[in-house]
């Protein structure tokens, strides 16, 4: 499974192909659904659901989902499939969403991007405690950041995402108008039978003989309830490591064999949890503007192609770029965790492909149609093998000041050195040779000014490196100051070899994770926090609760 538990050791012979992601599945035009909460069972046959309004009910149960023609698995979802429903919302609006956990294994919703206040971040035994089968909790909070995130669970994430427990939030700018906006999340499943069983009984054996009787209140960490030792340790890979060359094939560790645990066991790639076939088109109209909004929940990095479009790049994690300019054959890089927005004016009439490009098995069910009206044949052809370069956001958009710079005074400085290790038969991921909870923290006042150096000295890792709870800068990348537009993230993916300087302001009181958004990295070590020194949870974790937050 994607996300399984592993116990690796040497590395015998590696096979390494690389990955790629464009498959587009399941969109919906939003602008003509007008759907409120009430109506969104309607909408079940329907790749994507959505609920526009702030009050959501979500509940967490299992069900079969039709994967592509011929292919039927187990997926734990919210409201019924996965992904679960879309939640769109306008700037300003108070959020309120119920979770109702049917599921035989305990739950919660983080934020994902979003900066609410820290007893809603949806983390167990760090500010809730997990919601235990039959119980429910309630998240609040106000809408003030417009954007793309999304949502998923922080309980056991590494193994409860891989089986569908995410969704999309959209907060909605009323000064923005699109005549379509289409949501594709992007993943990557297993179909081996085998190894799903293996994966449903790992996460349901944690919680036996387990009650909570506290009603889930929010709150604070038991660090403690981590189980490193049985950790998924048996993966190395999962990133688009296209850019190293290794051999003469120009493989990648998304294939890398590691003690039984192999990526390219994930031999099914989806969009909005659909592949191939299944995949409906996106339809627009001659003079449409259309905004494509890509969300990578998966655990590895997807390039994706957008055939016949003069697109533009307007934001990346929610967050607007600086005038954008139109990209012409070039691929997006969008790795776990991140999200990235496109817009055209459709004035190309046909149906074209949106692709992933690599040459895993599951790459060429990743794939959509731009279909305008009245169009019938498709003319365009699929070139996901062909290698073309990657829109580089250190030199995108136009340049102007952001709100920090690479010589300014910083209260609070810290290096992240990320690196793969033995620790006896285990693989393990380190920062500055150590292993969550034994990394010391970000420790920071409300009000200063931090600046991260991150480098990644692992090998054939790439380390998607996501902050909870605050947005940062990216000033400099390899030494080299950011050229273009300021690049503002809550997720940043770092190749073997790169370094990368970030700044931001602790403006958000509370303890938050600063982890590798490869759920398999976290949950074998890769996990660190920036805590407020003048910040008191009154959240005590609740021992009955087995608490895993990651």
């Amino acid at each position: 499974m994607k996300k399984s538990f592993m116990t690796a050791i040497a590395v015998s012979a590696i096979s390494l192909i690389t990955a790629c992601s464009a498959a587009t599945n399941g969109t919906m035009d939003h602008k003509n659904m007008n759907q409120s909460k009430s109506n969104a069972k309607e909408t079940a046959v329907q790749p994507l659901k959505v609920i526009n309004g702030p009050e959501v009910t979500l509940v967490a149960k299992e069900e079969k989902q039709q994967l592509s023609n011929g292919v039927v698995v187990p997926v734990w979802t919210f409201n019924g499939s996965a992904p679960g429903p879309e939640i769109r919302v306008k700037k300003g609006e108070k959020v309120k969403v119920t979770l109702k956990n049917e599921l035989s294994a305990p739950v919660s919703i983080h934020w994902h991007g979003y900066p609410v206040l820290n007893n809603m971040d949806g983390i167990p035994g760090v500010t809730q405690d997990a919601v235990m089968p039959g119980k429910s909790f309630t998240y609040e909070f106000v809408a003030n950041t417009p954007g793309t995130y999304w949502y998923h669970s922080h309980q056991d994430s590494v193994n409860q995402l891989d089986r569908g427990l995410y969704g999309s939030l959209v907060v909605e700018d009323p000064a923005e108008q699109y005549d379509k906006d289409y949501t594709l999340m992007l993943d990557e499943w297993v179909t081996d039978q085998k190894e799903i069983n293996k994966q449903l009984k790992e996460m349901t054996k944690s919680t036996a003989g387990k009650d909570n009787d506290t009603n889930n209140k929010d709150a604070g960490m038991d660090h403690g309830s981590m189980n490193m030792e049985g950790s998924n340790k048996d993966d190395m890979s999962g990133m688009d490591h296209g850019d190293m060359k290794m051999d003469d094939n120009k493989k990648s560790s998304n294939d890398m064999n590691m003690a039984g645990h192999d990526m390219s066991m994930y031999d099914l790639f989806t969009i909005n949890g659909k592949s191939g076939d299944l995949v409906k088109p996106l339809k627009v109209k001659q003079g449409d503007k259309v905004r494509l909004r890509f969300v990578n929940a998966g655990y590895m990095s997807h390039n994706i192609h957008i055939h016949g479009q003069d697109v533009k790049v307007i934001a990346t994690d929610g967050q607007p770029i600086n005038d954008p300019k139109v990209i012409k054959d070039q691929v997006l890089a969008i790795a776990p965790g991140e999200r990235y927005d496109v817009e055209f004016t459709a004035n190309n009439p046909g149906k074209w492909y949106i692709e992933c490009h690599g040459n895993m098995k599951g790459s060429k069910g990743m794939k959509a149609v731009i279909e305008y009206e009245g169009s019938t044949e498709m003319k365009d052809k699929a070139t996901e093998k062909e290698e073309l370069p990657k829109v580089d956001l250190t030199a995108y958009g136009t340049k102007k000041a952001g709100a920090f710079t690479l010589d300014q005074k910083y209260d609070v400085s810290y290096t992240m050195d990320l690196n793969t290790q033995m620790d006896g038969k285990n693989m393990v991921y380190t920062i500055n040779g150590k292993t969550f909870p034994n990394i010391d923290p970000i420790q920071v006042k409300k009000g200063d000014l931090v600046k991260v150096k991150l480098k990644n000295n692992s090998m054939m890792d790439d380390h998607p490196m996501h902050l909870h709870g605050h947005f940062f800068q990216v000033l400099s990348k390899n030494g080299k100051p950011v050229e273009g537009s300021p690049i503002v993230k809550d997720t940043l993916n770092l190749k073997p070899g790169e370094e990368y300087e970030v700044a931001f302001i602790a403006d958000n009181p509370g303890e938050w994770m600063f982890h590798c958004h490869d759920l398999h990295h976290a949950s074998s070590g890769m996990v660190t926090e920036v805590k407020y020194a003048d910040f008191q949870s009154t959240y005590k974790p609740n021992p009955n609760v087995p608490n895993m937050p990651e």
